[in-house]
């Protein structure tokens, strides 16, 4: 079945002040690209805003200056009827909560678990905040999530978009060096949503940048996502420990559950006897991608065969993370009342390899002043007929 290019790519961009609580079948009504923004609520850093995106085809990419948080995606299926696409909650003040699992967020300073709270730089040690002991987990106890971010509507020939730039300050989360992150999200008519990540430091640093947005090709609250037909482009994975870091290993895929080179629906392998699987619950994995150089490649995409909606995830980073909603467990309600249930979302997360600091074997995260840190991530969206 050849995909019919339906619909944008995702990204953090703009969002209208939609009210509604989404629901499957919504409709959407076509108009230029463009971007709109409403208020959003109260956050102790200040009002947060929310700002629409929206293409010709209808596409509308709802996110906050709060933790760049994607809140709502609308996208048709092969019918042509449109549904939110994404996990997340009805209001900010649900995303204010501790309980939030990192819905549709901007990740940092680093994405992703480094083991034990610490690494070091050139001799120098440091101690990060644990929050998913023993480990630090995605930027520590107030990462990049949890605050506010200056933002700026953009324009680039063919996109509307939204810049998002926050600087962290020197030892917050005890990360050192002061750093001045930029985000983009461009949204264009090819359906295609474009995340730009940039960064720059005074001092030498760690980075791991990347978006946590939980996706359910057939509607947010229409069930479980273990039907999605999912490909990952990578021949190795990063087996780890008990406590979620990475061994060091990069073991081959073939042969395993995580052998995901040819379209496999999720579900399939999900209860194998494997202790991989146990110990993440299921899958909660960094894959590395089989890259051939530096630009964006296709690195994943799902598909969901009830509405036809296809997704596809290009990147330059080396690695991606596929979880699949194993912590889920219904103690979080979502938009429209509907709890958020067990595996009834899955990320593809971009990124360099957890713990990297602490792993002379994987691709360096380390940032120093005088460089710039630069990313692309391209979340495209077709159906199949």
């Amino acid at each position: 079945m050849k995909p019919v290019t339906y619909f944008l790519l995702l990204s953090l961009l703009g969002a209208t002040g939609c009210k509604n609580n989404p629901r499957q079948n919504e409709t959407a009504e076509a108009s230029a690209l463009s971007v709109k923004v409403s208020d959003y609520g109260q956050t102790v850093e200040g009002p947060a805003k929310l700002y629409t995106l929206t293409n010709s085809k209808g596409i509308q990419v709802e996110i906050t200056n709060y933790g760049g948080i994607i809140t709502r995606l609308l996208a048709p299926d092969k019918n042509g009827q449109f549904a939110d696409v994404v996990l997340g909650f009805d209001k900010l003040e649900d995303y204010l909560q501790n309980n939030s699992p990192y819905f549709g967020a901007i990740i940092g300073r680093f994405g992703n678990r480094i083991a034990k709270g610490a690494f070091s730089i050139d001799g120098q040690q440091y101690a990060l905040a644990i929050n998913n002991a023993p480990n630090t987990l995605h930027g520590g106890a107030a990462g990049f999530d949890k605050h506010l971010w200056q933002a700026r509507e953009i324009g680039r020939e063919g996109y509307a978009g939204l810049e998002l730039n926050r600087t962290s300050p020197d030892m917050e989360e005890g990360f050192p060096g002061n750093l001045n992150a930029t985000v983009r999200y461009l949204l264009n008519d090819d359906n295609e949503l474009l995340i730009e990540y940039e960064a720059t430091t005074d001092k030498a640093t760690i980075i791991n940048l990347t978006n946590h947005a939980y996706f359910n090709l057939k509607g947010a609250g229409n069930g479980d996502i273990l039907g999605h037909e999912l490909m990952i482009a990578a021949s190795r994975f990063t087996p780890v420990d008990s406590t979620l870091i990475p061994t060091g290993e990069l073991r081959p895929v073939a042969g395993t559950p995580f052998d995901f080179k040819n379209p496999t629906p999720i579900g399939a392998r999900i209860n194998a006897g494997d202790e991989q699987l146990r110990l993440g619950r299921g899958y909660d994995h960094n894959f590395v991608l089989d890259k051939s150089g530096q630009g964006l490649e296709l690195a994943a995409s799902a598909f969901e065969p009830t509405s036809g909606r296809f997704l596809e995830v290009l990147t330059t980073e080396p690695g991606i993370q596929f979880y699949c909603g194993n912590f889920l467990d219904g103690s979080t309600v979502g938009k429209g009342g509907v709890k958020h249930e067990y595996r009834t979302g899955f990320c593809l997360e971009t990124q360099h390899f957890p713990d990297s600091p602490n792993q002379p074997g994987f691709p360096a995260t380390v940032l120093r002043p005088g460089e710039k840190f630069a990313s692309k991530t391209v979340y495209r969206f077709s159906v199949k007929e």
